[in-house]
C-alpha cells in the first residue's frame, strides 16, 4: 500500500513566511494526531559540524517545537555524538557546536541534549524485530526514553549512504559510539601510535582485555577486540580510528535497522527538507555547493516513502552546471540519479529496499501538495 507524502514549496506570497507554510504542512499532514500530552518527545536532527552551512536552520525546529507545545508535549532537540574526532564528538563540543549553530534554549525554546551523554556511552540495547545484520541494536539513552520521536532531516548526498536522508539522519544518527562502529566497521577499529599518549583509558575501559600499553603506546590485541568501539569514548587524541570497511550496502541495511530499533512500538512523525542538498554530509566543516537547486519540505508517518518522494524529487531537477556532478549535466532522465553521480559507489536504494522489508514503510507514495 502507498503512504501519503505531503509537500510544499518554497515560494511564498506577500504576508506569508516559510514559517508558517511548515507549520501549515506539518498540520495538514497529520501530526496534531499523534497524542503529546505530557509525553517526551525527541526532535531528532543534525546541528551542524562547526564550519558547514548547510545545515538547517534554527528556526525551522522552533516551529515544530512551538506545534508540540501547544499540543501538550513536552520536546527536546537531540542528536548522538560523532564516532570520528571533531566538533561534536563528546557532549561539551557537541553542545557548543550546537548552540554556536543557533541550536540552543533562547533561539528554539526547547532544551539541547546530547542523547548518549558525556562521552558517547550513554546508551541503551534494544532488540531489533527482524534485524539480519543487528541483532540488539545500541541507542541513545535520551532517545531511546522518549515517548515520541520527530525528525527533522536535511536532505542531502552522502559518500557512504548516498542519500543522507531520514533513515541516515535516525539510524546512523541515534547509534551510540558503539552503535556508530557497528553500522560502519565489519572489523576492529586500528590504533594510530604516533598519536596515543599512553595514558591508558582505553586499556582501563575495555571489558575484554582488547588494548595494552606497551612502551606509553597503546596496543590492540586482535585475539581479545570484539569491536564494540568503546574504546573510541575514552581515548581525547583521536588515536583510535574506525577502519570503515563495512561495504555500503550492508551499511544502509544496518541504518535500516538502527531506524527499526528506534522507532518501533513508538508514535513517529517525519519532516525532510530538500534545500542546500550538498554533495556531502553536514559532518563536513566545509560543504560544497549545492548540486540541485531547492525544492521544498516533505512531511509523512512513513520514513520510507517520505526518503523515495525527496530522492525522486531531486532526481526531477536540473543540475547546478557549477557544482560537483555539473559534468553530467547532460544525462538521459533514465539515468539521472544526483545521488549516484555524486558518489557512484553508494547505492542509497539498499537501504530503502532493506527498510520496506522490515517493515518499515512503503516505496510507493501519493504526493499531497500543500499551498
Amino acid at each position: 500500500m502507498s503512504s501519503k507524502v505531503y509537500f510544499t514549496d518554497l515560494h511564498c506570497i506577500m504576508g506569508d513566511t516559510l514559517l508558517r507554510k511548515l507549520d501549515r504542512l506539518i498540520t495538514k499532514a497529520g501530526i496534531d494526531t499523534i497524542d503529546f500530552k505530557e509525553k517526551f518527545v525527541a526532535i531528532k536532527l543534525h546541528f551542524g559540524e562547526w564550519g558547514n552551512m548547510a545545515f538547517l536552520r534554527q528556526q525551522y525546529a522552533r516551529i515544530v517545537c512551538d506545534h508540540i507545545k501547544k499540543l501538550g508535549g513536552m520536546p527536546f532537540l537531540t542528536d548522538c555524538n560523532t564516532l570520528y574526532v571533531g566538533y561534536r564528538n563528546h557532549a561539551l563540543n557537541h553542545l557548543d557546536a550546537a548552540y554556536m549553530n543557533g541550536y540552543n534554549p533562547l533561539a528554539t525554546g526547547v532544551h539541547t541534549i546530547i542523547a548518549d551523554g558525556l562521552r558517547g556511552t550513554d546508551e541503551r540495547c534494544i532488540p531489533v524485530e527482524g534485524g539480519e545484520y543487528i541483532k540488539e541494536a545500541k541507542i541513545g539513552a535520551a532517545l531511546a526514553e522518549a515517548d515520541i520521536v520527530i525528525s527533522l532531516t536535511h536532505c542531502k548526498c552522502h559518500m557512504n549512504a548516498g542519500l543522507g536522508g531520514v533513515l541516515k539522519n535516525i539510524g546512523m544518527g541515534s547509534g551510540s559510539k558503539k552503535g556508530k562502529m557497528e553500522m560502519h566497521s565489519s572489523s576492529t577499529p586500528i590504533i594510530f601510535t604516533k598519536w596515543c599518549v599512553g595514558c591508558g583509558m582505553c586499556a582501563k575501559n575495555c571489558n575484554h582485555n582488547g588494548i595494552s600499553i606497551i612502551d606509553h603506546k597503546a596496543v590492540l590485541n586482535e585475539d581479545n577486540c570484539l569491536g564494540c568501539g568503546h574504546c573510541f569514548a575514552f581515548c581525547t587524541r583521536g588515536a583510535i580510528q574506525c577502519r570503515w570497511d563495512e561495504a555500503n550496502g550492508v551499511m544502509n541495511k544496518k541504518i535500516a535497522e538502527y531506524t527499526k530499533a528506534v522507532l518501533q512500538g513508538k508514535p513517529n512523525f517525519h519532516i525532510s527538507f530538500l534545500i542546500d542538498v550538498s554533495p556531502s554530509c553536514d559532518c563536513d566543516p566545509g560543504n560544497d555547493i549545492p548540486i540541485i537547486p531547492d525544492v521544498g519540505i516533505f512531511a509523512s508517518f512513513d520514513p520510507v516513502a517520505l526518503d523515495q518522494a525527496c530522492a525522486d524529487a531531486a532526481n526531477k531537477q536540473p543540475i547546478i552546471p557549477n557544482s560537483c556532478i555539473g559534468e553530467h549535466g547532460h544525462r538521459e532522465s533514465s539515468e539521472h540519479d544526483v545521488f549516484l553521480m555524486a558518489h557512484p559507489n553508494a547505492n542509497w536504494e539498499i537501504g530503502l529496499e532493506h527498510a520496506a522489508k522490515l517493515g518499515l514503510g512503503s516505496r510507493e507514495y501519493e504526493l499531497v501538495t500543500v499551498k
